[in-house]
């Protein structure tokens, strides 16, 4: 299976249900509330210019997977793992003060450009992130709801509503975590590692494929058996997607290159070059990541540079490619559990993060 072209046949089939979903829950706020009708339509912008749907793919193929049959069914209750991935997004955005998604001003920005027009003596930055996570709020009750209407048998929809408030517990976890350190400036590989396993393992992989597989009415044994695959293949994207962030182009990760250094994030590459480096060149890390919004160019330069100097991009591009491998391992001890068109689709995700730009 070509992957890139697979993710991309599934997403012409789901956002034309995300965009009548977003069109309905806009039109009975219409009669509501004027400003919420348009914050959820700007959060339509938001959603349908960008994003590959894999949390969606995840949980449709782990349904299929587990030997589930109704195929609309699970493409229409996979949008709720894409409208939790819209919420936490836009909390993220306020945490990272982040100004655009996928091409599109964030919520928060959006609506404080809004309080400056109306509100010109007040905080408007503190209203602009007051509508945002209210906003999100909303997307996480419709998320939850999808499920709960979905119409599969109601033991399984309690159970798969129960690992969705697992999956976004963990993911709390992860960010709470993520939020100290980068306030700290010091964390430990395990630490760090650690974040990653609950803040993007199990929420982008681990968490939906559980959720279409028990909607399909999977054992628990098999739930175990997909998290040996999802967790390691989980982790090995974090930190591919940190690369990204510093060596990538903003056309592929939708926000600006080098927003994680601004933002004084301690990723494991930052880790890793902080372990390596002289003491000179762990000042100027630490330096330049302390620099705030007022990083330069030249600089983003200077810092990609000593990560590639002190050895941690290529050691963290290895250790990537270790855990990728222990996915594929434990993805060939699911072959008999899953499906031949699942299957396929998992090893597809593997293969292609073995071949992912970096």
């Amino acid at each position: 299976m070509e992957i890139q072209a697979e993710l991309k046949h599934f997403k012409s089939r789901l956002d034309p249900l995300i965009e009548e979903f977003f069109a309905s829950i806009i039109a009975g706020m219409e009669k509501e509330d004027d400003l919420v009708a348009e914050a959820i339509g700007h959060v339509r912008t938001i959603v349908l210019s960008g994003g590959k749907r894999l949390r969606s793919a995840f949980m449709y193929y782990g349904y299929l997977g587990a030997g589930g049959t109704d195929e609309e069914r699970i493409l229409r209750t996979s949008m709720s793992i894409e409208l939790i991935h819209s919420f936490l997004l836009i909390h993220d955005d306020i945490i990272d003060r982040d100004e655009m998604r996928h091409g599109v001003e964030t919520l928060h920005k959006r609506y404080a450009d809004f309080g400056r027009r109306y509100f010109p003596v007040q905080d408007v930055e503190h209203f602009g992130n007051s509508i945002a996570l209210v906003m999100g709020d909303m997307l996480y009750s419709h998320g939850n709801n999808i499920i709960f209407q979905s119409g599969f048998p109601l033991e399984r929809v309690f159970a798969a509503l129960s690992r969705l408030q697992d999956i976004v517990s963990f993911t709390v976890v992860g960010q709470a975590r993520d939020i100290y350190m980068e306030y700290k400036q010091e964390a430990t590989e395990t630490e760090i590692l650690n974040m990653y396993r609950n803040k993007t393992a199990k929420y982008t992989v681990e968490g939906p494929l559980h959720l279409g597989a028990i909607l399909a009415g999977a054992s628990e044994e098999h739930l175990k058996h997909l998290s040996a695959y999802a967790i390691p293949l989980g982790i090995a994207f974090q930190i591919q997607d940190d690369i990204l962030g510093m060596f990538g182009s903003e056309e592929r990760i939708g926000k600006p290159v080098g927003s994680d250094i601004a933002e004084g994030k301690l990723t494991l590459l930052v880790a890793r070059a902080l372990r390596n480096a002289t003491g000179e060149e762990r000042t100027r890390i630490k330096e330049i990541l302390a620099r705030g919004s007022a990083l330069t160019e030249t600089e983003r330069i200077e810092f990609c540079a000593l990560i590639e100097k002190t050895g941690a991009l290529a050691e963290v591009k290895a250790l990537a490619e270790d855990y990728i491998k222990t996915g594929q391992q434990a993805l060939l001890e699911l072959r008999t559990e899953v499906t031949e068109e699942s299957y396929t689709f998992l090893e597809g995700i593997a293969i292609y993060m073995t071949k992912r730009e970096l």
